[in-house]
């Protein structure tokens, strides 16, 4: 089962519209998973469009109409992992132990706002992916977004893919 994970897409303040490149990724997804700040619905109905499935949540840039439409925390079984997709996690120092008891019981952790891309995992917790942004790179030299694969229970082939 292949997986897109974005988040950050700021449609349209940091872009006018989501790089071709990321919505022909969410067409050949089985799943694709945003962790929030969207800030258009605009932007939610694209991916949509393009998604199978879509897992969302609501990030801190969000307003009433993406907020009516999608969660604050989403999760999902997906391939026989428990995935939670939350856009703010707070700072880096302590994350880990942080996300594992917010989350307990969860193997995959998607999360956003920070535009840094992230992967760990927290002992005896969940592995904490952060796609970074396809559109608003902030202080990273990419614009961002992760793929991955979920086959027999377990979570293979993440990668970070660079736009740009």
């Amino acid at each position: 089962m292949r997986l897109l994970l974005t988040s950050d897409t700021h449609v349209p303040r940091r872009a006018r519209t989501l790089p071709g490149e990321l919505l022909a990724e969410a067409a050949r997804a089985d799943v694709v998973i945003h962790a929030g700040d969207w800030v258009d619905v605009t932007t939610l109905d694209l991916l949509a469009s393009h998604a199978r499935r879509l897992v969302g949540v609501y990030g801190n840039n969000d307003g009433p109409g993406l907020r009516a439409r999608l969660p604050e925390v989403a999760f999902a079984d997906i391939g026989g992992l428990r995935f939670a997709v939350v856009h703010e996690t707070g700072p880096a120092q302590g994350r880990e132990k942080r996300c594992a008891e917010r989350f307990p019981g969860v193997d995959v952790l998607v999360f956003g706002h920070s535009h840094i891309p992230w992967d760990t995992t927290a002992p005896d917790g969940p592995r904490l992916l952060n796609p970074g942004s396809p559109t608003d790179r902030r202080r990273q030299p990419h614009h961002t977004y992760m793929t991955a694969e979920v086959s027999e229970g377990r979570l293979a082939d993440v990668t970070l893919h660079r736009l740009g």
